[in-house]
Protein backbone atom coordinates (compact mmCIF):
# COMPACT_ATOMS: atom_id res chain seq x y z
CA UNK A 1 0.00 0.00 0.00
CA UNK A 2 1.47 3.59 -0.99
CA UNK A 3 2.19 6.00 1.88
CA UNK A 4 1.89 8.64 -0.43
CA UNK A 5 -1.44 9.93 -2.30
CA UNK A 6 -2.14 8.03 -5.85
CA UNK A 7 -1.58 11.02 -7.44
CA UNK A 8 1.90 10.70 -7.60
CA UNK A 9 4.02 13.21 -9.62
CA UNK A 10 3.60 10.86 -12.42
CA UNK A 11 0.07 10.22 -12.77
CA UNK A 12 -0.01 14.35 -12.32
CA UNK A 13 2.32 14.24 -15.61
CA UNK A 14 0.57 12.03 -17.58
CA UNK A 15 -2.84 14.00 -16.89
CA UNK A 16 -1.36 17.70 -17.92
CA UNK A 17 -0.35 15.57 -20.89
CA UNK A 18 -3.89 14.16 -22.17
CA UNK A 19 -5.68 17.14 -20.84
CA UNK A 20 -3.35 19.08 -23.91
CA UNK A 21 -3.90 16.09 -26.12
CA UNK A 22 -0.36 14.92 -26.78
CA UNK A 23 1.38 11.98 -26.61
CA UNK A 24 3.85 10.69 -24.61
CA UNK A 25 6.05 10.93 -28.19
CA UNK A 26 4.84 14.63 -28.32
CA UNK A 27 5.75 15.22 -24.78
CA UNK A 28 9.18 14.00 -25.16
CA UNK A 29 9.64 15.60 -28.41
CA UNK A 30 9.06 18.45 -26.29
CA UNK A 31 11.07 18.80 -23.65
CA UNK A 32 13.77 17.78 -25.19
CA UNK A 33 14.03 14.27 -22.58
CA UNK A 34 14.62 10.57 -23.89
CA UNK A 35 10.98 8.86 -24.31
CA UNK A 36 12.16 6.03 -21.96
CA UNK A 37 12.20 8.92 -18.88
CA UNK A 38 8.57 10.31 -20.01
CA UNK A 39 7.67 6.82 -20.17
CA UNK A 40 9.15 5.77 -16.66
CA UNK A 41 8.20 8.96 -14.72
CA UNK A 42 4.54 8.96 -15.57
CA UNK A 43 4.87 5.13 -14.22
CA UNK A 44 6.33 6.10 -11.23
CA UNK A 45 9.39 3.89 -11.77
CA UNK A 46 11.85 6.92 -12.25
CA UNK A 47 12.03 9.55 -9.85
CA UNK A 48 12.15 13.58 -11.03
CA UNK A 49 14.82 15.67 -10.77
CA UNK A 50 15.07 19.63 -10.66
CA UNK A 51 16.26 19.43 -14.03
CA UNK A 52 13.76 16.52 -15.43
CA UNK A 53 10.65 18.92 -13.58
CA UNK A 54 11.81 22.04 -15.30
CA UNK A 55 11.90 20.39 -18.61
CA UNK A 56 8.36 18.58 -18.10
CA UNK A 57 7.12 21.98 -16.76
CA UNK A 58 8.33 24.10 -20.04
CA UNK A 59 6.88 21.47 -22.51
CA UNK A 60 3.37 21.32 -20.54
CA UNK A 61 3.41 25.05 -20.15
CA UNK A 62 2.83 25.18 -16.47
CA UNK A 63 5.25 26.31 -13.44
CA UNK A 64 6.94 23.66 -12.19
CA UNK A 65 4.80 23.95 -9.09
CA UNK A 66 2.09 22.43 -10.63
CA UNK A 67 3.85 19.44 -12.06
CA UNK A 68 5.24 18.68 -7.85
CA UNK A 69 1.65 18.94 -6.62
CA UNK A 70 2.59 22.24 -4.31
CA UNK A 71 1.00 23.78 -2.80
CA UNK A 72 0.54 20.39 -0.86
CA UNK A 73 -2.99 21.82 0.52
CA UNK A 74 -3.98 19.05 2.90
CA UNK A 75 -0.24 19.02 4.93
CA UNK A 76 -0.85 22.94 4.63
CA UNK A 77 -4.39 22.36 6.26
CA UNK A 78 -3.27 20.14 9.25
CA UNK A 79 -0.60 22.46 10.09
CA UNK A 80 -2.58 25.27 10.14
CA UNK A 81 -0.46 27.18 7.75
CA UNK A 82 -3.20 27.66 5.04
CA UNK A 83 -4.89 30.36 6.80
CA UNK A 84 -1.57 32.35 6.86
CA UNK A 85 -0.87 32.78 3.28
CA UNK A 86 -4.16 35.26 2.78
CA UNK A 87 -2.73 37.95 5.45
CA UNK A 88 0.91 38.23 4.04
CA UNK A 89 -1.33 38.97 0.38
CA UNK A 90 -3.27 41.61 2.03
CA UNK A 91 0.10 43.11 3.85
CA UNK A 92 1.95 43.08 0.30
CA UNK A 93 -1.05 45.24 -0.82
CA UNK A 94 -0.30 48.62 1.73
CA UNK A 95 3.40 48.79 0.76
CA UNK A 96 2.64 52.39 -0.90
CA UNK A 97 -0.39 53.44 1.10
CA UNK A 98 1.80 55.83 3.85
CA UNK A 99 1.48 55.30 7.27
CA UNK A 100 -1.73 53.64 8.69
CA UNK A 101 -3.40 55.93 11.31
CA UNK A 102 -4.73 52.88 12.79
CA UNK A 103 -1.58 51.39 13.54
CA UNK A 104 0.62 52.27 16.69
CA UNK A 105 4.21 51.40 15.74
CA UNK A 106 7.23 50.76 17.33
CA UNK A 107 10.41 52.29 17.06
CA UNK A 108 12.37 51.66 13.74
CA UNK A 109 15.09 49.68 15.80
CA UNK A 110 12.51 47.87 17.46
CA UNK A 111 11.42 46.21 14.61
CA UNK A 112 14.78 45.91 13.13
CA UNK A 113 15.23 43.37 15.78
CA UNK A 114 11.56 41.75 15.08
CA UNK A 115 13.04 41.36 11.33
CA UNK A 116 16.32 39.91 12.51
CA UNK A 117 14.26 37.46 14.44
CA UNK A 118 11.76 36.28 11.66
CA UNK A 119 15.30 35.19 9.43
CA UNK A 120 16.85 33.60 12.38
CA UNK A 121 13.69 31.70 12.62
CA UNK A 122 13.33 30.90 8.72
CA UNK A 123 17.02 30.08 9.01
CA UNK A 124 16.24 27.89 12.17
CA UNK A 125 13.37 26.01 9.95
CA UNK A 126 10.39 27.53 12.09
CA UNK A 127 8.22 28.32 8.99
CA UNK A 128 4.63 28.59 10.86
CA UNK A 129 6.49 31.17 13.25
CA UNK A 130 7.67 32.73 10.51
CA UNK A 131 4.62 32.31 8.89
CA UNK A 132 2.34 33.79 11.81
CA UNK A 133 4.58 36.63 12.47
CA UNK A 134 5.33 38.54 9.12
CA UNK A 135 2.27 39.74 8.00
CA UNK A 136 1.69 41.89 10.97
CA UNK A 137 5.27 43.39 11.33
CA UNK A 138 5.03 44.18 7.76
CA UNK A 139 2.16 46.36 8.54
CA UNK A 140 3.70 47.81 11.42
CA UNK A 141 7.06 48.28 9.46
CA UNK A 142 5.16 49.93 6.62
CA UNK A 143 3.62 52.47 8.90
CA UNK A 144 6.94 53.56 11.00
CA UNK A 145 8.85 53.28 7.99
CA UNK A 146 6.39 55.69 6.54
CA UNK A 147 6.81 58.06 10.01
CA UNK A 148 10.29 57.92 10.16
CA UNK A 149 11.43 58.09 6.48
CA UNK A 150 15.22 56.37 7.39
CA UNK A 151 17.17 54.33 5.56
CA UNK A 152 16.93 51.83 8.53
CA UNK A 153 13.31 51.60 7.87
CA UNK A 154 13.79 51.08 4.43
CA UNK A 155 16.29 48.13 5.19
CA UNK A 156 14.15 46.67 7.96
CA UNK A 157 10.71 46.68 5.90
CA UNK A 158 13.06 44.95 2.96
CA UNK A 159 14.19 42.36 5.45
CA UNK A 160 10.38 41.34 6.08
CA UNK A 161 9.40 41.57 2.72
CA UNK A 162 12.82 38.78 2.43
CA UNK A 163 11.01 36.43 4.82
CA UNK A 164 7.72 36.46 3.19
CA UNK A 165 9.68 35.47 0.51
CA UNK A 166 11.11 32.91 2.27
CA UNK A 167 7.89 31.32 3.69
CA UNK A 168 6.35 31.39 0.18
CA UNK A 169 9.19 29.70 -1.52
CA UNK A 170 9.20 27.26 0.96
CA UNK A 171 5.59 26.23 1.08
CA UNK A 172 5.10 26.68 -2.54
CA UNK A 173 3.49 29.67 -3.63
CA UNK A 174 6.01 31.46 -6.71
CA UNK A 175 3.28 33.95 -7.27
CA UNK A 176 3.28 35.37 -3.90
CA UNK A 177 6.73 34.80 -3.47
CA UNK A 178 7.69 36.81 -7.02
CA UNK A 179 5.11 39.49 -5.27
CA UNK A 180 7.69 39.52 -1.78
CA UNK A 181 10.41 40.01 -3.64
CA UNK A 182 9.11 43.11 -6.14
CA UNK A 183 8.48 44.76 -2.72
CA UNK A 184 11.81 44.18 -1.77
CA UNK A 185 13.40 45.96 -4.75
CA UNK A 186 11.21 48.27 -3.88
CA UNK A 187 12.40 48.94 -0.17
CA UNK A 188 15.89 48.46 -1.71
CA UNK A 189 15.53 51.44 -3.80
CA UNK A 190 14.02 53.62 -1.13
CA UNK A 191 16.96 52.67 0.91
CA UNK A 192 19.57 53.40 -1.76
CA UNK A 193 21.47 50.16 -0.68
CA UNK A 194 23.41 48.32 -3.68
CA UNK A 195 24.12 45.43 -1.25
CA UNK A 196 20.36 44.99 -1.01
CA UNK A 197 20.02 45.12 -4.63
CA UNK A 198 22.41 42.55 -5.07
CA UNK A 199 20.17 40.53 -2.73
CA UNK A 200 17.26 40.87 -4.47
CA UNK A 201 18.65 40.15 -7.93
CA UNK A 202 20.09 37.04 -6.49
CA UNK A 203 16.69 35.96 -4.75
CA UNK A 204 15.34 36.75 -7.88
CA UNK A 205 17.28 34.59 -10.02
CA UNK A 206 16.48 31.79 -7.58
CA UNK A 207 13.01 31.71 -8.68
CA UNK A 208 14.55 31.44 -12.31
CA UNK A 209 16.16 28.36 -11.38
CA UNK A 210 13.11 26.54 -10.02
CA UNK A 211 11.26 27.51 -12.82
CA UNK A 212 14.33 25.71 -15.25
CA UNK A 213 14.58 29.18 -16.91
CA UNK A 214 18.39 29.39 -16.80
CA UNK A 215 19.47 32.16 -19.58
CA UNK A 216 17.25 34.72 -17.63
CA UNK A 217 18.12 33.09 -14.25
CA UNK A 218 21.98 34.13 -15.63
CA UNK A 219 21.34 37.48 -16.69
CA UNK A 220 20.05 38.22 -13.53
CA UNK A 221 22.95 37.02 -11.79
CA UNK A 222 25.36 39.11 -13.50
CA UNK A 223 22.99 41.80 -13.02
CA UNK A 224 23.17 41.29 -9.46
CA UNK A 225 27.40 40.94 -10.02
CA UNK A 226 27.54 44.90 -11.30
CA UNK A 227 25.05 46.40 -9.04
CA UNK A 228 27.46 45.04 -5.72
CA UNK A 229 30.07 47.02 -7.43
CA UNK A 230 28.28 49.69 -6.74
CA UNK A 231 28.84 49.18 -2.96
CA UNK A 232 31.67 49.87 -0.96
CA UNK A 233 34.20 47.44 -0.67
CA UNK A 234 33.08 45.36 2.64
CA UNK A 235 32.95 42.30 4.20
CA UNK A 236 29.47 41.87 3.64
CA UNK A 237 29.78 43.07 -0.12
CA UNK A 238 31.91 40.11 -0.62
CA UNK A 239 29.80 37.41 1.24
CA UNK A 240 26.14 38.71 -1.15
CA UNK A 241 29.10 38.37 -4.12
CA UNK A 242 29.76 35.15 -3.33
CA UNK A 243 26.53 33.90 -2.61
CA UNK A 244 25.69 34.90 -6.35
CA UNK A 245 28.27 32.64 -7.72
CA UNK A 246 27.29 30.21 -5.75
CA UNK A 247 23.72 30.39 -6.87
CA UNK A 248 25.11 30.89 -10.07
CA UNK A 249 26.95 27.15 -9.87
CA UNK A 250 24.11 25.44 -9.43
CA UNK A 251 22.02 27.31 -11.80
CA UNK A 252 24.53 26.21 -14.81
CA UNK A 253 24.76 22.10 -12.94
CA UNK A 254 21.15 21.86 -13.78
CA UNK A 255 21.50 23.50 -17.65
CA UNK A 256 24.08 20.54 -17.37
CA UNK A 257 26.89 23.18 -17.95
CA UNK A 258 29.90 21.86 -16.70
CA UNK A 259 32.59 24.05 -16.93
CA UNK A 260 30.66 27.38 -16.27
CA UNK A 261 29.26 25.64 -13.11
CA UNK A 262 33.22 24.54 -11.66
CA UNK A 263 34.25 28.09 -12.13
CA UNK A 264 31.48 29.89 -10.35
CA UNK A 265 32.50 27.38 -7.38
CA UNK A 266 35.78 28.28 -7.47
CA UNK A 267 35.06 32.25 -7.43
CA UNK A 268 32.71 31.09 -4.39
CA UNK A 269 35.73 28.95 -2.72
CA UNK A 270 38.00 31.92 -3.33
CA UNK A 271 35.70 34.80 -1.83
CA UNK A 272 34.73 32.28 1.07
CA UNK A 273 38.45 31.80 2.00
CA UNK A 274 38.89 35.55 2.57
CA UNK A 275 35.40 36.35 4.23
CA UNK A 276 35.33 33.04 6.63
CA UNK A 277 32.27 31.63 7.46
CA UNK A 278 30.02 34.62 7.85
CA UNK A 279 26.40 32.96 8.82
CA UNK A 280 24.94 35.85 10.07
CA UNK A 281 25.26 38.21 7.16
CA UNK A 282 22.44 38.71 5.47
CA UNK A 283 21.64 34.88 7.19
CA UNK A 284 23.32 33.50 3.94
CA UNK A 285 25.29 31.29 6.31
CA UNK A 286 28.07 32.12 3.19
CA UNK A 287 31.39 30.46 3.63
CA UNK A 288 33.98 27.59 3.08
CA UNK A 289 31.10 24.94 4.68
CA UNK A 290 28.46 26.44 1.83
CA UNK A 291 30.61 26.28 -0.49
CA UNK A 292 31.56 22.54 -0.09
CA UNK A 293 27.50 21.42 0.24
CA UNK A 294 26.74 23.83 -3.06
CA UNK A 295 29.68 21.33 -4.74
CA UNK A 296 27.24 18.39 -3.71
CA UNK A 297 24.30 20.11 -4.93
CA UNK A 298 26.32 21.04 -8.07
CA UNK A 299 27.41 17.64 -8.82
CA UNK A 300 24.15 16.02 -8.31
CA UNK A 301 22.67 18.66 -10.96
CA UNK A 302 25.21 17.41 -13.26
CA UNK A 303 24.16 13.73 -12.86
CA UNK A 304 27.54 12.81 -11.26
CA UNK A 305 25.60 11.47 -8.16
CA UNK A 306 28.75 9.28 -7.23
CA UNK A 307 30.77 12.30 -7.16
CA UNK A 308 28.61 14.12 -5.11
CA UNK A 309 28.14 11.56 -2.24
CA UNK A 310 31.90 11.32 -2.72
CA UNK A 311 31.99 14.94 -1.91
CA UNK A 312 29.96 14.98 0.79
CA UNK A 313 32.36 12.44 2.85
CA UNK A 314 34.68 15.76 4.03
CA UNK A 315 31.81 17.67 4.85
CA UNK A 316 31.32 18.97 8.67
CA UNK A 317 28.60 21.33 9.55
CA UNK A 318 29.40 23.48 11.81
CA UNK A 319 27.13 23.66 15.32
CA UNK A 320 25.72 27.22 14.43
CA UNK A 321 25.24 26.75 10.82
CA UNK A 322 21.30 27.25 9.49
CA UNK A 323 19.31 24.33 10.29
CA UNK A 324 17.17 25.03 7.35
CA UNK A 325 20.34 24.80 5.04
CA UNK A 326 21.62 21.23 6.70
CA UNK A 327 17.72 20.05 6.37
CA UNK A 328 18.59 21.08 2.63
CA UNK A 329 21.22 19.16 2.05
CA UNK A 330 20.59 16.23 3.47
CA UNK A 331 17.35 16.18 1.47
CA UNK A 332 20.08 16.61 -1.64
CA UNK A 333 22.41 13.78 -0.14
CA UNK A 334 19.69 11.68 -0.11
CA UNK A 335 18.65 12.75 -3.77
CA UNK A 336 22.19 11.39 -4.71
CA UNK A 337 22.73 8.65 -2.75
CA UNK A 338 19.29 7.31 -3.84
CA UNK A 339 20.66 7.27 -7.72
CA UNK A 340 23.78 5.66 -6.62
CA UNK A 341 21.72 2.56 -5.12
CA UNK A 342 22.54 3.52 -1.80
CA UNK A 343 18.88 3.04 -0.29
CA UNK A 344 19.32 2.54 3.40
CA UNK A 345 21.39 5.61 3.06
CA UNK A 346 19.26 7.58 1.10
CA UNK A 347 16.42 6.96 3.75
CA UNK A 348 18.99 7.62 6.79
CA UNK A 349 19.59 11.07 5.51
CA UNK A 350 15.81 11.70 4.38
CA UNK A 351 15.21 11.13 8.19
CA UNK A 352 18.00 13.50 8.93
CA UNK A 353 16.16 16.00 7.02
CA UNK A 354 13.41 15.99 8.44
CA UNK A 355 14.95 15.29 12.41
CA UNK A 356 17.22 19.05 11.73
CA UNK A 357 14.24 21.22 10.33
CA UNK A 358 10.78 18.91 10.17
CA UNK A 359 8.52 22.24 9.21
CA UNK A 360 11.05 22.88 5.74
CA UNK A 361 11.58 18.53 4.88
CA UNK A 362 7.52 18.29 4.63
CA UNK A 363 7.22 20.59 2.71
CA UNK A 364 10.39 19.96 0.49
CA UNK A 365 9.69 18.57 -2.61
CA UNK A 366 13.25 17.21 -3.30
CA UNK A 367 12.01 15.55 0.00
CA UNK A 368 8.87 14.15 -1.60
CA UNK A 369 10.78 12.75 -4.85
CA UNK A 370 12.94 11.12 -3.01
CA UNK A 371 10.81 9.21 -1.18
CA UNK A 372 8.89 8.39 -4.06
CA UNK A 373 11.86 6.85 -5.71
CA UNK A 374 12.91 4.60 -2.71
CA UNK A 375 8.85 3.62 -2.01
CA UNK A 376 9.58 0.73 -5.14
CA UNK A 377 12.31 -0.94 -3.20
CA UNK A 378 10.76 -0.37 0.14
CA UNK A 379 11.01 -4.21 1.55
CA UNK A 380 14.67 -3.52 1.60
CA UNK A 381 13.98 -0.57 4.53
CA UNK A 382 13.13 -0.39 7.79
CA UNK A 383 9.86 -0.47 8.88
CA UNK A 384 9.44 2.95 10.09
CA UNK A 385 9.90 4.36 6.24
CA UNK A 386 6.11 3.85 5.65
CA UNK A 387 5.72 5.90 8.81
CA UNK A 388 7.73 8.82 7.47
CA UNK A 389 5.13 8.78 4.32
CA UNK A 390 2.31 8.95 6.40
CA UNK A 391 4.57 11.89 8.32
CA UNK A 392 4.57 13.83 5.07
CA UNK A 393 0.88 12.94 3.99
CA UNK A 394 -1.00 12.50 7.61
CA UNK A 395 -4.25 12.97 5.54
CA UNK A 396 -3.92 9.34 3.51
Amino acid sequence: MHALPHDHTGIRIARLRRERHLTQKALQELSGLSLSTVQKTEQGLLPLTPHVAACFARALRVSVATIVGQPYEDELRADDLDVLIRPIREALDVYDLGADPDISARSVPALHAEAERLCAAVRGGEIKLAAGDVAGLIQEATTATHEAATREGWITLASLYRTAYDVAAKLGFPDLASLSLARLDWAAHKASDAVFGGMYQYLRALTYLREGQYRTGNRLIALGLSTLQQAEASREREVVIGQLHLGAAVMAGRAHDHDVAKGHLSSAERIAAETGEAVKVHWLAFGPTNVKVHRVSVLAELDQYGEAVEASGGIRIPKDWPRSRTSHHYAELARAQMWTGKLEGAFKSLVKARDVAPQQARYHPTVRETYEGLEAAHRQLPNSFLSYGSWLSPSR
